[in-house]
């Protein structure tokens, strides 16, 4: 671990686009959404401005550097980031630089909240993959699951979500994220499933919040309730957790890896301990990790019967 890597983290294991090098062109926690699911945590700079936050050369740079060490086992490139990817305005200039050097796939996994905006649509054109979400049918639900910034209204996304489908070149996929109560039941899903159908998505799936979620009132579905959906939606299910191997190259230190992947990917005991062992790390996980809670800004939550180690929560 000679440096520290600062925009690029992994490749990590995902469980839509296999092994994935993620790509955060945002500060911590800048988002126009502050989703009820979201597993970073409440938004902490919550806008709707798009702003060239990082110079492009220097996130190409770390994108291109580890490509040349890990390009065999890399499936995409995924702009992710720690909130709304899109809020950043450099990402052609990236995304060119990074095309030149590097034969992999490229994916954004976004809100879709700007697509309505022209430029934005322009922006993403450049991926191979645009991973966006649809969790709600209309406007009072879409406020309550995904809180939008104000003046983000429901109709204007899907205006913008049926515009890109029309020009994207690319694979289009949608992803609905399940919470019980709130959009899982028939009425709800079948009004989903319209709006889908009308949009004719390459690939689409449901998803249930595997990772621990903002709001801690927020409960999977029953098993009866995700099957019906998975009917209802016709779509592909990712409802298991992800497992494989995380790459912590690129940090001076195993501290400094852990805390700066939990910041985009919150990670179970059993991935620490994983990390720990393959990098030679000789003592005790749980000693490892109580060192963290009492030097760093970090918590332990169990969920779904995991326990998983990411940041303290973060206050709109």
């Amino acid at each position: 671990m000679e440096k520290s890597l600062k925009y690029v983290f992994g490749p990590v294991p995902s469980r839509r686009l296999g092994r994935s090098l993620g790509v955060n062109p945002i500060p911590f926690k800048t988002c126009n959404y502050s989703c009820v699911y979201c597993q970073l945590g409440k938004a902490i700079n919550y806008t709707n401005e798009r702003k060239l936050f990082f110079p492009p050369a220097e996130i190409a740079k770390e994108i291109i550097e580890v490509c040349e060490k890990k390009e065999d086992k890399i499936d995409y490139i995924t702009f992710v980031g720690e909130g709304e990817p899109t809020l950043y305005s450099g990402i052609p200039e990236v995304v060119k630089m990074v095309r030149k050097a590097c034969n992999i796939q490229l994916a954004i996994i976004t809100n879709g909240a700007l697509f309505y905006e022209k430029s934005v649509r322009e922006d993403v054109a450049v991926f191979d993959v645009v991973l966006t979400k649809l969790d709600a049918p209309f406007e009072s639900l879409f406020k309550k699951i995904n809180r939008p910034y104000p003046g983000i209204r429901f109709e204007k996304v899907l205006s913008g979500l049926f515009e890109l489908r029309e020009e994207h070149k690319g694979r289009l996929w949608t992803e609905t994220m399940l919470v019980k109560g709130l959009n899982d039941n028939t009425m709800v899903l079948k009004e989903i499933r319209k709006i889908l159908d009308e949009l004719k998505p390459d690939r689409r799936f449901v998803s249930i919040p595997t990772r621990p979620p903002a709001e801690k009132w927020v409960k999977v579905p029953s098993p009866d309730v995700l099957f019906t959906a998975f009917k209802i939606l016709n779509a592909i299910p990712v409802y298991h957790i992800e497992y494989g191997e995380i790459n912590v190259e690129g940090f001076a230190t195993l501290e400094e890896a852990i805390l700066n992947i939990i910041k985009r990917h919150p990670l179970r005991i059993d991935e620490i301990n994983s990390i720990l062992r393959e990098t030679g790390y000789k003592g005790d996980t749980m000693e490892f990790i109580e060192k963290l809670r009492l030097r760093y800004n970090v918590k332990l939550r169990k969920h779904l019967g995991y326990t998983y180690l990411l940041p303290k929560e973060a206050r709109i």
